[in-house]
């Protein structure tokens, strides 16, 4: 995999990962003040998910099946995370904001992306292809 390309990965997940261990888990318990207790669980564990993600990356193989699950993955995580935490972010005061993420983002960028991943597969088959000749 390319490597600018391997480091949006990465750099999307470690921030999906925060974000997504910092509000879930740490909104519902009481820290009474010692909030840097879950910003320091939560970056070190986006560090370690994004250290798997840099590291299986690495050699993944080039097939139809892998590409459109990486864009489609890729595209629903963020186009989840958006759905799900902009509203909360935004306007806290709307009860159902964050379902914007779960019913139309989320499913919406996992599609996108995975017909983007099918796009992708296609320009790399076709350079190969031209370079075989």
């Amino acid at each position: 995999m390319k490597p600018a390309f391997r480091v949006l990965i990465t750099f999307v997940v470690v921030v999906v990962a925060y974000y997504a261990i910092l509000w879930v888990p740490f909104a519902l318990i009481p820290l009474k003040g010692q909030w840097w207790i879950g910003s320091l669980v939560s970056l070190l564990c986006a560090i370690g998910v994004g250290r798997y993600v840099w590291v299986k990356s690495e050699a993944v193989p080039d097939r139809l099946a892998t590409s459109v699950a990486y864009g489609a993955l890729v595209t629903g995580g963020v186009g989840f995370s958006a759905g799900f935490f902009g509203p909360l972010i935004f306007n806290p005061s709307a009860n159902q904001g964050p379902l914007l993420g779960i019913f139309i983002t989320g499913p919406l960028g996992f599609l996108l992306g995975g017909i983007g991943g099918f796009v992708c597969w296609l320009i790399q088959e076709r350079k190969a292809r031209k370079e075989t000749i």
